[in-house]
């Protein structure tokens, strides 16, 4: 969830460092530090704060030393302080570490070093690392043996980079459940959590494997495991434009990657529809096609954001393939004894491809030897490369802790999915046809959504200022309902539920008054009189309702204070198109508010912790 930064050569460091710690921002933004090798010496700057307050820390000064690190920090053990900042340093300042993760026995390892005299200065598991790196160096280990060493030692999910005055020419990194991507070319060696960081600088990365230990220098990386046997690691390119990393003229990065959302759902699309067959083609499932034919259940697993997706793909998969499916919450997956089928498959989706919970749930699918899939947005992430087969979404990078595009282009891809494993079995050539047309009608409709958002902006506005609010929709709009709710308690703090509304009155509905609004997904579609009645239902109660409805039912209108319509689309797919004003909704009461939607309070874009 922290975001690291190592760079090793001839550039300017703190501006190399400090541009690109500022694209990792969104992983963790309570504190913040850096340390660079100068004339022999560690020196240092931390502050517990966000990135732009280490920037201007370092505006007067001026540092050409390598290796150094840079650091954003999401708080685990201690609370964000200057103290508690990364890097974390030993006891002679002779070895800064910076780190992403837990360090799960960290307290029996402290205790252990203070008895040989250590001496700790901060509240973080973190500082343990920087301690045992002293031990070892100090017993005549290189400090990559001395890493290794110590990942002998500590137990939990890590990501680390190290430098040390006693072995000045190199970085050191080591992954184990968390995310380490290294690179090296003519301008340098470079070290990070997140492609994002240093695509402006090398499209070519390397992403460590559990387990494995590299060392970065000027003139090359080298990637061994814990017996120190060399690793020859394929380099994966990157097709990120650094321009997509930035704001290019928005206010915050979430509305720019909300009016992304036409593009990147064409991005998903590019490619894979054969009209004329009514079929898709997945080029990364090609090499389970045959295994496939033969699925009779499938389980989605996913937290977050993309367990709701997951939950629309699960009415889609059974509406247009016909294979029962299940959706399970990756954090709650591996706790459980469950029966596996003989023809079961799983597929992990998460955007970013690290999310903890889901690489877990990935392990305990794998040594059953089932069949695992991956439905993930980052080329060479963890889920990509531990699932026998995949799909990429091709939404480009996402920033905003909040996830937009990934969650639309994720539905693009799970109908993609299921008309795939339906062309497989009974799904005719010319039902085939009319999804995929109608899927490939989808970003112009979403533009024509987007062009409505100062009318959303006038809602949101008015809406602003209360405290609770009630989300509500019906079969494939109830999980649209959960992930509008989601949106506004990430980014605004306003308590919401989600609901669906034939559940509400079981007991949702005790809460409601006038000052508890509803915002209900009333669609023209097969649960447009249902929705009607429970909207009734709120309304006798006095609570008021905005309503989501389609263009061209009018008759709408008249039960909510206020009304968004969008275009008809096909039920199928009307989370693809209902999500986006529930999107700018949020946003524009965060904004409201005076909230900075790019950087909610507690949150972290990836969360590499369990």
């Amino acid at each position: 969830m922290c975001g690291i930064i190592g760079y090793i050569g001839p550039k300017d460091n703190l501006e190399l460092g400090m541009n690109s710690l500022k694209r990792l921002e969104y992983r963790g933004y309570d504190s913040a530090g850096m340390a660079i090798i100068e004339e022999g010496k560690i020196s240092s700057e931390r502050v517990a704060g966000k990135v732009n307050e280490l920037r201007e820390k370092l505006k007067e000064r001026d540092s050409e030393g390598t290796p150094c690190l840079f650091h954003s920090r999401w708080a685990t053990h201690g609370k964000p302080t200057k103290e508690n900042a990364h890097p974390q340093f030993d006891c002679k300042r002779e070895v800064a570490v910076v780190h992403n993760g837990i360090i799960e026995n960290h307290k029996e390892l402290k205790e252990m070093l203070e008895k040989e005299g250590h001496e700790f200065s901060s509240e973080t598991d973190t500082e343990t690392i920087a301690h045992l790196v002293e031990k070892f160096q100090g017993e005549g280990s290189s400090l990559e043996d001395a890493v290794r060493k110590t990942m002998e030692l500590i137990r939990g999910a890590y990501g680390i980079a190290v430098i040390s005055t006693k072995d000045p020419e190199k970085i050191v990194a080591a992954r184990m459940s968390s995310p380490v991507i290294v690179s090296s070319n003519k301008e340098g060696g470079f070290v990070a959590s997140d492609p994002a960081a240093i695509v402006e600088h090398s499209s070519k990365m390397i992403f460590l494997e559990d387990g494995e230990l590299a060392v970065i220098k000027r003139g090359g990386v080298e990637v061994t495991d814990m017996a120190k046997r060399k690793k020859e690691k394929e380099e994966v390119r990157i097709d990120w434009d650094i321009k997509e990393a930035q704001k290019s003229g928005y206010p915050h990065f979430m509305i720019k990657e909300i009016m992304e959302q036409p593009e990147t759902i064409e991005n998903t699309l590019r490619g894979r529809i054969i009209k004329e067959d009514g079929d898709v083609k997945l080029g990364g499932l090609e090499q389970v096609r045959e295994e496939l034919k033969g699925v009779e259940k499938l389980t989605l697993l996913a937290c977050g954001t993309s367990y709701y997706a997951s939950m629309i793909g699960k009415f889609l998969i059974e509406e247009i393939a016909g294979i029962p499916t299940e959706v399970d919450l990756a954090s709650e997956f591996r706790y459980r004894k469950r029966p596996y089928g003989r023809r079961e498959a799983f597929a992990f989706i998460s955007q970013s491809g690290e999310t903890a919970d889901t690489l877990k749930a990935l392990e305990e699918v794998n040594n059953k030897g089932a069949l695992s899939l991956g439905i993930v947005n980052v080329v060479g992430s963890s889920i990509s490369r531990y699932t026998d087969a995949g799909i990429y979404n091709h939404a480009g990078p996402e920033i905003g802790v909040a996830s937009t595009k990934a969650f639309t282009s994720q539905l693009a891809v799970l109908t993609l999915f299921s008309v795939f494993l339906g062309r497989q079995r009974n799904l005719s050539l010319n039902e085939g046809r009319e999804i995929l047309e109608k899927l490939e009608s989808l970003p112009s409709k979403v533009r024509e959504v987007l062009e409505k958002k100062d009318e959303i902006k006038e809602v949101a506005k008015k809406y602003g200022e209360y405290e609770n609010f009630l989300f509500m929709g019906r079969r494939y709009n109830f999980p649209t309902a959960l992930e509008g709710a989601l949106k506004l308690k990430e980014i605004s703090y306003i308590h919401a539920e989600g609901y669906s509304a034939a559940e509400m009155k079981h007991g949702a509905i005790a809460l409601i008054d006038e000052s508890f609004p509803a915002f209900a997904i009333a669609l023209s579609d097969s649960m447009r009189e249902k929705m009607v009645s429970n909207i009734e239902e709120i309304r006798a109660r006095s609570g008021p309702v905005i309503i989501l409805g389609t263009e061209g039912d009018e008759g709408i209108k008249e039960y909510g204070e206020d009304s968004i319509l969008i275009p008809e689309v096909t039920e199928p797919l009307s989370p693809l198109l209902s999500v986006v004003p529930l999107q700018l909704f949020a946003y524009y009461v965060a904004v409201s508010k005076g909230f900075d939607p790019d950087k909610p309070r507690n949150l972290s874009k990836v969360v590499t912790v369990e």
